[in-house]
């Protein structure tokens, strides 16, 4: 059969040599990573903690150099810590704040409006201790708040923001019982700037009372709920059936209790939220404009209202395809959201003669998510591919069959030597199916039933129907790292952090090492079912390194103990152009023990090594067995993370 010419490609894939920009392109890196990740010459993942304003490859930091500073054995120098591991970057955080800060500043001067932005993190978003404290620290100079949505949130909020700026807004989101509201108020006491955003009416006569009792003026804030809703997953927390905020008629009904009270002076936030991931500009426009006109018919109903705050919903490009029709993508920037968030309020408020108000957002999503990085290594790999028939194993295979079963692969046969494609496959199914159904009434063997696997692999080979798809175990657990892939089908970029200088060779999914068989990823950017990837056995040492990208929002907070795996360890890395390296590792910690994790689940290692340790001395004494050296294994495994350990410098 005469072969076509095959015409000129723009994809990659198609090229003989292979440079690192090619890999830039075909993992989109530019794409979802600018302006803080990229591919350096050596093949490997490059950071730029300080975004565009990384003057120069100095301030870049090589992500591999990094994981053998962490890895390595001690006694070679690095820290000895195993994987997986998590790896935070402040300074990528303190510029995702500045770019924030300045995207509104520069909006609220080129639209010359009448107040100012103050933001505020959602704690919820990554309450770990060291993040929250540097967003505070960061924050300062533009009095950056917190938002909290529970009592533990609100004590480690108040704990922070005694070094934050003391007009920094502490918001109290979330339902509250009188324990939640008594807190907030003794924070109010204690000088905190808070407010109380009521999600129920029935939370203003808690605050009434209990500000009441404790002579202390509350301030409060409303959540409002809006008619604006935007489609896919994370536009079910939105619209009339959203889960949070109050009705014309009950913030109606607040008003009117307020003015009972004398207090009406006390509201001056109104609160509302989108939904997370806003997808458009036009839909956040949509749902502004609508908030600020019940701003603007609070303050002509009486209230003295100073603060709008807009709620998370500024959202990530996970994919890099900057669409406005996705979950994972956003079709705007961040000077794009601010402008239009300023715009539409300063539009609304000189429509009705109101003060401009001080713009409040909650962006946590995509104030974290960039600076949080998820590595983790493919311990082995498989594929379910055919090594090809022996002649006499297949003449013998046929004429075990059928008469209607040698029919399909007489049509088969015929079909190969036209060169009919369509058909190839259609006999092939045909005889596939049948022999299935034969092994499942024990009319066929297992090695008969593996010629026709192997057969019915080699036609969609050949048909172009298939490639042959690798598996790759990797030293994870979906369930504690990436628990929104498994709950929700988030998408996150996953992507071979060395080796970019060389072209991958495989397609491959990523299984984890929980028993479950939701434990796999298979879904990856840009709708595709399978990850180009290297052979890790042409890797050097046979390690071959991946890592999960813009995972900083949410997932370290929803991971569970799924199998008693644990947390990752955990390094935060600065930059530090005096360094050899470029950067320098501020923070170390071991990822969860086994001891650790026993514990999670009220379980007492202590008892447990005792019970085991006298049951081998017990048998040690029958068998005579070396009863120490099975007790120090035992400790050390105790001690040891419960994921894969091997012979190399990450065990």
């Amino acid at each position: 059969m005469q072969q076509l010419q095959a015409k000129p490609s723009s994809n990659p894939m198609d090229c003989s040599r292979w440079f690192p920009s090619f890999s830039s392109l075909l993992y989109k890196i530019e794409k979802w990573g600018a302006p803080y990740f990229s591919v350096n010459s050596s093949g490997n993942i490059s950071i730029r903690p300080k975004g565009l304003n990384s003057s120069s490859t100095h301030e870049e930091i090589d992500l591999l150099k990094v994981l053998k500073k962490v890895s390595d054995h001690k006694s070679s120098g690095g820290l000895g810590l195993q994987l997986p591991l998590i790896i935070r970057l402040p300074d990528v955080l303190k510029n995702r704040m500045e770019s924030l800060q300045s995207a509104f500043e520069s909006a609220i001067c080129s639209w010359n409006y009448g107040s100012r932005y103050q933001g505020v993190y959602p704690v919820k978003s990554n309450q770990n201790r060291f993040i929250v404290e540097d967003i505070v620290r960061f924050g300062f100079p533009f009095r950056f708040g917190l938002e909290v949505g529970s009592k533990p949130e609100l004590l480690l909020a108040m704990n922070c923001l005694c070094k934050g700026h003391p007009e920094a807004l502490l918001i109290c989101n979330g339902f509250k019982d009188k324990d939640y509201i008594l807190l907030a108020l003794i924070a109010r006491k204690l000088a905190f700037n808070v407010v109380v955003v009521l999600e129920q009416v029935e939370e203003l006569d808690l605050v009434i009372d209990l500000s009441t009792k404790l002579c202390v003026s509350p301030v409060i804030g409303l959540r409002a709920k809006l008619r604006t809703k935007h489609g896919g997953h994370f536009g079910s927390t939105s619209g009339e059936r959203g889960k949070f905020g109050l009705t014309p008629r009950q913030i109606l009904s607040v008003v009117k209790k307020l003015e009972k009270a004398g207090m009406l002076n006390c509201l001056i936030l109104l609160h509302f939220h989108i939904g997370s991931q806003i997808p458009s500009i036009t839909m956040l426009a949509d749902g502004i404009g609508e908030a600020t006109q019940i701003y603007c018919e609070l303050v002509r109903l009486g209230a003295c209202l100073q603060f709008i705050d807009v709620g998370g919903g500024l959202g990530i490009d996970y994919d890099g395809s900057k669409s406005s029709n996705s979950d994972v993508s956003v079709g705007y920037g961040l000077e794009e959201y601010a402008s239009t968030v300023v715009q539409v309020i300063q539009q609304v408020c000189d429509s009705k003669s109101v003060k401009h108000p001080v713009i409040c957002s909650e962006s946590g999503r995509a104030i974290v998510s960039y600076h949080s990085i998820v590595i983790f290594e493919a311990i082995s790999s498989s594929v379910s591919d055919s090594p090809g028939l022996n002649p006499e194993g297949l003449q013998h295979f046929v004429e075990g069959l059928t008469e209607d079963a040698r029919a399909d692969y007489s049509n088969l046969s015929a079909a190969v030597i036209k060169g009919e494609h369509t058909a190839c496959l259609h006999y092939a199914n045909k005889l596939k199916q049948y022999c299935l159904d034969q092994f499942k009434e024990g009319s066929l063997n297992i090695e008969q039933l593996a010629i026709v696997d192997e057969l019915y692999g080699m036609v969609s080979k050949a048909t172009g129907a298939s490639e042959p798809i690798h598996t790759y175990l990797v030293n994870l657990s979906i369930f504690n790292s990436v628990p929104d892939f498994w709950a929700i089908g988030q998408m996150y970029p996953i992507v071979p952090i060395h080796r970019l200088d060389q072209k991958p060779t495989v397609k491959g999914i990523l299984l984890d090492l929980t028993c479950d068989s939701d434990g796999k990823i298979d879904r990856f950017i840009g709708g595709e079912s399978s990850l180009p990837l290297h052979d890790h056995r042409e890797s050097s040492g046979g390690q071959y390194y991946l890592g999960m990208f813009l995972g900083g929002a949410y997932e370290e907070a929803l991971g569970g103990s799924h199998n008693l795996l644990g947390s990752p360890s955990v390094v935060q890395v600065s930059s530090q152009s005096s360094e050899p390296e470029g950067f320098i590792v501020t923070m170390a910690t071991p990822g969860q023990s086994c001891r650790d994790v026993l514990r999670t689940m009220q379980h007492e290692p202590e008892a447990i090594f005792k019970e085991l340790k006298q049951r081998i001395k017990a048998l040690g004494q029958v068998n005579g067995t070396a009863d120490g050296m099975f007790q120090s294994v035992l400790a050390g495994i105790f001690s040891n993370m419960p994921y894969l350990t091997r012979g190399s410098s990450c065990s």
